[in-house]
C-alpha cells in the first residue's frame, strides 16, 4: 500500500449520519496518522458545522432531498441532483482519492456514483435495518457494505455485506465513571431518578408536545428530566416553561456533552434513529423508543423493533406518544427490576469497535 493514503468521507444532513462518520475518519486518522481526508456534505446542513469543528476539511454539494408533500423546492430538485453530480465528478478527479466511504445523506449518493464511474472503489456505511433507496441503488458497484443489523441480505449482496455496528463516538466509552461528573454538571439530586429526553440533533416535535402535555404529572413527579429539544422547538418550549415552576426540569436546545447526559440518566426516552439506537446499545441504557414515523420506509420502526423483539427497550407509537410516553416513563423509571433487564439484553447487542473495523476495511479495500 502507498504510504500516504487519500480518502473521501461522504454524507450528513443529522447528527445521526455526522457523527459516525467523525468516528470513522478519526479511526483512520489512529491507524495511519498522515492519511488525508476530505469530507463532502450537503450545502447548508449541518454537517457544514461540525465536520470543521472536528478538524477535517470539507466541500458541500447543491444536493437536497424530495420533499414528501408538493414543494416549489421539489422543481429545483433535478436541477441541483445534476449540479451535485457534476460538482463530485471535479471533487473526486481533483481530490483524487484512493478510497471513498459513504454514510448516509443526501450527499452521498452523487458523491458515490461519481466515484464508482471513476473506478474508485467505494464502501457503503448502512446505519439502519431497512436500507434505503440510495443506498440500494450505490451497493451494485461498491466493494463493501458495513451494516448493523443482521439479515440485509435481503437488501445487499451477501458476499460484500459486514457486520460491523454503526460507529459511536469514543467518549460513550466508560460513562460509569463519569456519574459523579454528571451529577455535578447538569447540578443534580443523586438520590433521585433521571429520565434524559431528546429526540436527535435537530429535535422532534411529538416527543416535545408530550412533555409540555404532560408538565403537571413531571412537576408532582420525584424525578429529575433531562431535556434537549433541538433548535427549531427551543423558543416554544421556554415560552411555555415560563408559566411554570418546575426545578426538577433541566432543558437544552443540544447536549455538547451527551456522555454526561447519559452517565446521569436512569432511562432515555428517543426517537430510533440508528446512530440513536447503537449508542443506547453501547452506554446500555434501558429506554422508551418512539419512531419518527416522517422517515423512508418507516426505518425507526424497524430500527426499534430489532430491540424490542430483543426485550431491549419499550416503544411507544408516534401516534399515542402525547398520550402515553410520560406516563410510561415515569412508571418504568421506578420498576428497577425491568430497567436492569432492559439495560442488560441492550448490552448484548452492542458493538464498541465498530469504527476500527469499518476503518480497517476502508484500508483493506486500497
Amino acid at each position: 500500500m502507498k504510504e500516504k493514503i487519500k480518502i473521501i468521507v461522504s454524507g450528513g444532513g443529522t447528527g445521526g449520519h455526522i457523527f459516525p462518520a467523525i468516528s470513522i475518519a478519526n479511526a483512520l486518522k489512529q491507524k495511519h496518522s498522515d492519511c488525508e481526508i476530505l469530507f463532502v456534505g450537503a450545502e447548508g446542513k449541518m454537517e457544514m458545522e461540525k465536520v470543521p469543528a472536528a478538524g477535517y476539511d470539507i466541500i458541500g454539494l447543491p444536493i437536497r432531498g424530495l420533499q414528501r408533500s408538493f414543494s416549489k423546492e421539489n422543481l429545483k430538485f433535478f436541477s441541483r441532483l445534476l449540479r451535485s453530480i457534476w460538482k463530485a465528478k471535479a471533487v473526486v478527479k481533483g481530490f483524487q482519492p484512493d478510497a471513498v466511504v459513504g454514510v448516509g445523506g443526501y450527499a452521498s449518493g452523487p458523491l458515490l456514483h461519481a466515484a464508482a464511474k471513476l473506478g474508485v472503489p467505494t464502501l457503503i456505511q448502512e446505519q439502519n435495518s431497512y436500507a434505503g433507496i440510495t443506498n440500494k441503488l450505490l451497493a451494485k458497484k461498491a466493494k463493501k457494505i458495513c451494516v448493523a443489523y443482521e439479515g440485509m441480505e435481503r437488501f445487499f449482496p451477501e458476499n460484500k455485506i459486514l457486520l460491523t455496528g454503526n460507529p459511536v463516538r469514543k467518549d460513550l466509552l466508560e460513562i460509569d465513571s463519569k456519574k459523579q461528573e454528571a451529577i455535578e454538571h447538569f447540578e443534580l439530586d443523586s438520590n433521585k431518578k433521571t429520565i434524559l429526553i431528546v429526540g436527535g440533533s435537530l429535535g422532534a416535535r411529538t416527543i416535545n408536545n408530550s412533555v409540555l402535555k404532560s408538565l403537571s404529572a413531571l412537576s408532582d413527579s420525584d424525578v429529575q428530566v433531562i431535556w434537549q429539544t433541538g433548535k427549531f422547538y427551543i423558543e416554544k418550549v421556554r415560552e411555555e416553561l415560563s408559566n411554570w415552576d418546575i426545578p426538577n426540569l433541566i432543558v437544552s436546545d443540544f447536549l455538547s456533552r451527551m456522555d454526561l447526559a447519559y452517565a446521569a440518566a436512569d432511562m432515555v426516552i428517543s426517537r430510533a434513529g440508528a446512530g440513536t439506537i447503537s449508542e443506547l446499545c453501547l452506554v446500555e441504557k434501558a429506554s422508551i423508543l418512539v419512531p419518527s414515523p416522517n422517515v423512508s420506509e418507516d426505518h425507526q420502526t424497524k430500527n426499534a423493533m430489532a430491540l424490542v423483539n430483543k426485550n431491549a427497550a419499550v416503544m411507544v407509537k408516534d401516534i399515542e406518544a402525547e398520550e402515553k410516553l410520560i406516563g410510561t416513563a415515569l412508571e418504568l423509571v421506578k420498576d428497577e427490576e425491568k430497567l436492569a433487564l432492559l439495560s442488560e439484553n441492550c448490552k448484548v447487542l452492542a458493538k464498541p469497535n465498530a469504527a476500527d473495523e469499518i476503518a480497517d476495511q476502508i484500508i483493506a479495500l486500497i
